[in-house]
């Protein structure tokens, strides 16, 4: 074997014939059948294709049911899935579905809760004021926090907000603990935000002050 093969030297004390490094590396690699290998890709070559934009929108998968029901031929078994969406600002959505297996049922239920995005009003890093929603049997109470409070709340509560811009904000779930009805229940409660300037007294405030400004102009014309 060394006289057909010129680059091969001995590497181990048994007498093992094997080509040096350089050589193996030059030489093509074949398969099984004999042909060409070819080049393979590592690591990069392989993530070289993938696209690493940040995505727009975050989903959490807040539960996940396996729910049956009774047919002819006895009970047909399927998963319910329970998903948020949000882009970590002011927008936020909520979807549910249903499916065979509990991909299926994920994937339904992100593109349900694409569809029902809302834009809701944030006060800085809290919510604008209290309030208090009811869905169902489930009654959740939202209010306002000073910077540096963080997120009180639990559980569903928690996972929404956890995808909008909200830092600091106190929470309490009264009433039933369905996870669904919760979840509506906090989307309605960021939907009743309003801004400060919307506020009853707010707004008629602002309507008098310009009242009052608008004669004093007119006074002012007059005079010259």
């Amino acid at each position: 074997m060394a006289e057909t093969d010129k680059t091969a030297k001995v590497i181990n004390k048994s007498g093992t014939l094997k080509m040096d490094d350089k050589t193996a590396a030059a030489k093509p690699k074949r398969d099984i059948n004999g042909r060409n290998m070819g080049r393979r890709g590592g690591r990069r070559d392989r993530n070289r294709g993938a696209d690493n934009t940040p995505k727009e929108f975050d989903t959490v998968t807040i539960n996940i049911d396996r729910v049956s029901r009774t047919v002819k031929g006895g009970r047909r078994m399927r998963f319910k899935a329970l998903v948020a969406i949000g882009n970590h600002k002011n927008k936020i959505g909520i979807g549910i579905a249903k499916g065979g297996d509990v991909t299926s049922a994920i994937q339904k239920a992100t593109t349900k809760a694409k569809k029902s995005m809302i834009e809701f009003h944030m006060d800085g890093e809290t919510i604008c004021h209290e309030v208090e929603t009811r869905k169902t049997g489930a009654d959740v109470l939202m209010k306002p926090a000073a910077p540096g409070t963080g997120i009180i709340a639990g559980g569903v509560v928690r996972s929404i907000i956890g995808l909008t811009g909200i830092k600091n904000m106190i929470s309490k779930s009264l009433g039933s603990t369905n996870k669904v009805n919760i979840a509506y229940a906090v989307i309605e409660g960021l939907r009743q935000q309003l801004p400060r300037d919307q506020w009853v007294g707010n707004s008629e405030k602002a309507t008098s002050k310009a009242a009052k400004k608008a004669p004093a102009k007119k006074s002012a014309k007059e005079d010259n």
